[in-house]
């Protein structure tokens, strides 16, 4: 196996059953969703692992060509760009999957979470992967090209759950288009949850108490 992306790991208390791995968004790293995990609440006895790689660092149009931590170079108002790059991060973390898998952890029992770039990286790699996972966990994000996903997804994560959580105020990535996401996902036979906040593109204490029922629903 290739050398994983740089990562932060974080250990339950007792030995891991369960594995969520986090991708951040676009110019941020693997920090920026660490403190997250004391604020989902969940039990003592929880025993999920979790991983918060760093994307790569690549020049990025959107911001005139500056280097920065991306999963993807991102083209504004564009859904389907980028496919080289979205390929190459999709099998990235999917090198993390197999690193799991073959620490014990079933694909069962690993979510793919993701906020924006994350996000698109996160549904990609889970709709498309040959065994089945726990679930995806998108937030303030899109599904990447719609008819190349009926195309390419696998039997084995069909009607895998979905949370998708997007801000009404969201300017980076309009709340229309992840409610047509959402629209798209479900015609693939896919089951959604929705949640939307009057937020911009960020997260609420609201979302994280969903995210941490969702978790423990479905790890």
């Amino acid at each position: 196996m290739r050398e994983l992306l740089e990562y932060i790991e974080i250990e339950p208390a007792i030995p891991a059953t369960a594995t969520v791995i986090w991708l951040h968004g676009l110019g941020a790293d693997g920090h920026d969703f660490e403190p997250i995990v004391p604020e989902l609440n969940l039990p003592a006895d929880s025993a999920i692992r979790f991983i918060f790689p760093h994307a790569p660092i690549r020049s990025v149009s959107i911001n005139n060509g500056d280097e920065m931590r991306a999963w993807y170079d991102f083209v504004p108002h564009a859904e389907s760009g980028a496919v080289d790059d979205i390929n190459e991060s999709a099998s990235q973390i999917s090198d993390f999957i197999a690193r799991e898998l073959a620490r014990g952890i079933p694909s069962e029992k690993i979510l793919l979470a993701g906020f924006s770039q994350g996000g698109v990286i996160a549904l990609y790699t889970a709709l498309r992967y040959d065994m089945r996972l726990a679930g995806v966990v998108a937030l303030s994000t899109y599904l990447h090209d719609y008819q190349k996903t009926e195309q390419e997804r696998t039997d084995a994560n069909l009607g895998i759950p979905i949370l998708m959580i997007h801000g009404t105020q969201d300017p980076m990535i309009p709340v229309m288009q992840a409610a047509t996401s959402r629209e798209n996902l479900k015609r693939l036979g896919y089951e959604v949850r929705w949640s939307d906040y009057p937020m911009g593109h960020q997260v609420c204490l609201e979302e994280i108490e969903e995210v941490s029922h969702f978790l423990q629903e479905v790890l």
